[in-house]
């Protein structure tokens, strides 16, 4: 096989080995499922802000020929895009001041950003791929297996989050699914014009930050906040904790 058919297919089975693992949620009986997901809730606050203070930033950061603030920059117009992003959805869904709507609404526009996060992280990574396997063979395999390992705890606060939004487990495994091919997107994108692409990645990588950071901030520890007792409050805090220490872990079993 020619290297760009070994490109897409490690890129592929990096999104589904993640995914795969990932989707152990859908095994779960139903009853046992939604006692388990508001709970995951903290995982996912605590996993995804791993994800954007232990890899996606620091990566953008220093990255060579990279200005910090200009990071910073589209991090913070990345904020303030998918806030008006949401009120956008919020206002759509908004029935003559019914609680109960915007309350769904704020949780299936939660769901909308972590699949526009989750699509850009992996269109970054399958860039990463490509750029590996254009170095060396066996560079390249061993990022793709990197890549997939590093991605199995975002993909579980991805599900959560997603569960958490209302969709249905067979929905959330399909959105995840069809987020993943953007790894291949990535890499074909790499392939061909990687020289074009490679001054971009760093300011890619600041956008898919500020989403991650604001569904953890806007739309799930507010919801944490409804539960307000000692017991339920000690349980989130570990799970948070729990969250960052799984991405940090990885982190380190992967440099």
């Amino acid at each position: 096989m020619d290297l760009l058919t070994w490109i897409i297919l490690f890129s592929l089975l990096g999104g589904v080995l993640s995914v795969g693992a990932a989707s152990a949620f859908l095994l779960l009986p139903e009853q046992f499922l939604s006692r388990l997901v508001p709970p995951m809730v903290g995982f996912a606050v605590g996993a995804l802000l791993g994800v954007v203070f232990l890899d996606l930033l620091p990566e953008a950061i220093t990255a060579p020929g990279v200005d910090a603030h200009q990071v910073s920059l589209t991090v913070l117009a990345g904020l303030l895009g998918f806030f008006l992003l949401e009120k956008t959805v919020l206002w759509r869904h908004h029935h003559h001041g019914d609680a109960h709507a915007c309350a769904h609404a704020s949780n299936r526009a939660a769901g909308t950003l972590i699949l526009i996060g989750d699509g850009i992280h992996n269109f970054v990574d399958g860039i990463l791929i490509a750029a590996a396997f254009l170095t060396d063979f066996q560079l390249g395999v061993l990022t793709s297996i990197a890549v997939a390992a590093h991605e199995i705890p975002q993909e579980m606060s991805d599900f959560v989050v997603l569960l958490h939004s209302g969709l249905s487990r067979a929905r959330a495994l399909l959105y995840n699914v069809l987020s993943s091919f953007t790894t291949v997107a990535g890499a074909l994108l790499a392939y061909f014009a990687l020289s074009a692409v490679q001054p971009m990645v760093p300011y890619v990588l600041a956008v898919a930050a500020a989403s991650f950071i604001y569904i953890a901030v806007a739309d799930l520890i507010p919801g944490l906040h409804e539960r307000t007792q000692l017991r339920a409050s000690l349980q989130q805090i570990t799970l948070i904790a729990t969250g960052v220490l799984v991405i940090y872990l990885s982190g380190l079993a992967l440099h």
